[in-house]
């Protein structure tokens, strides 16, 4: 038996991995919680980011069967935004390999701020679900929207679930409830495809990976069975201080650097 077994560092980060999944599975932004955690613990940057994706798969998983248990996740326009989510995510993992993508830090940080403040003020968005399906239209917007949060998940990835969030709410009329369902079948999918590419690089220590993903799963089952039980009203308050925090995360690690 691994000697960390009974180390004050997995126990925090246990408990780490159960509070930041069980946000994550309610509205967004886990990871805010979950990655510093790794690096607080002593992780490389790029070991805390391979490992934390094995952790938050765990919990993504668990979400995503969850909500469709509960009936809120719609396959029928779903299953073709899946596929594109994980084109996407492939290409933008090996885009960043290429690319300098610190000048999206100030660009991001900006939509996300917006994203917070015009939900705050349209105090009647994601309160009612006015979804229908109307066939391949909102396919197609879906296929669209799936490839390119699933390119910015592998690329660059702060506020991903935030933004799924809102544009399920937005561009197709859902509730917070329902539209956190869907959130989470999409990051589900971006999360393990990108851990595809950490688990090649040999970027995951697997001992913790594990450990933290098996209470990631409890938080997540947590989280979603709050979010189904409170509902919408519950759901807004918390994405609405997700939002803000992610964009405070964001502006401070850009003025770090």
């Amino acid at each position: 038996m691994p000697q960390d077994f009974f180390s004050l560092k997995l126990l925090f980060l246990c408990v780490a991995g159960f509070i930041g999944t069980m946000v994550d599975s309610i509205a967004g932004g886990g990871g805010l919680i979950t990655v510093p955690a790794y690096l607080f613990a002593g992780f490389s940057p790029h070991l805390a980011l391979g490992t934390n994706k094995l952790s938050a798969t765990f919990g993504s998983l668990s979400s995503s069967i969850s909500f469709f248990k509960s009936g809120k996740i719609y396959f029928p326009l779903i299953k073709y935004v899946i596929p594109c989510t994980v084109i996407g995510s492939i290409l933008g993992v090996k885009a960043v390999l290429l690319m300098d993508k610190q000048f999206l830090t100030p660009l991001v940080s900006v939509m996300i701020l917006v994203v917070g403040i015009y939900t705050y003020f349209k105090k009647d968005l994601g309160m009612v679900h006015s979804f229908s399906f109307s066939g391949r239209n909102q396919i197609v917007m879906g296929m669209f929207f799936g490839f390119i949060m699933g390119f910015y998940d592998g690329f660059f990835g702060p506020g991903t679930g935030s933004f799924l969030l809102f544009i399920f709410i937005k561009f197709f009329g859902m509730d917070f409830i329902n539209a956190s369902g869907n959130t989470r079948m999409l990051n589900f999918t971006s999360n393990i495809t990108s851990l595809i590419v950490f688990l090649i690089s040999g970027s995951i220590d697997y001992f913790y990976g594990i450990i933290v993903g098996i209470f990631c799963m409890a938080g997540a089952v947590v989280g979603t069975r709050v979010a189904v039980k409170k509902g919408s009203s519950f759901i807004r308050p918390i994405f609405l201080i997700m939002s803000l925090a992610v964009f405070v995360r964001m502006i401070a690690d850009f003025v770090r650097k």
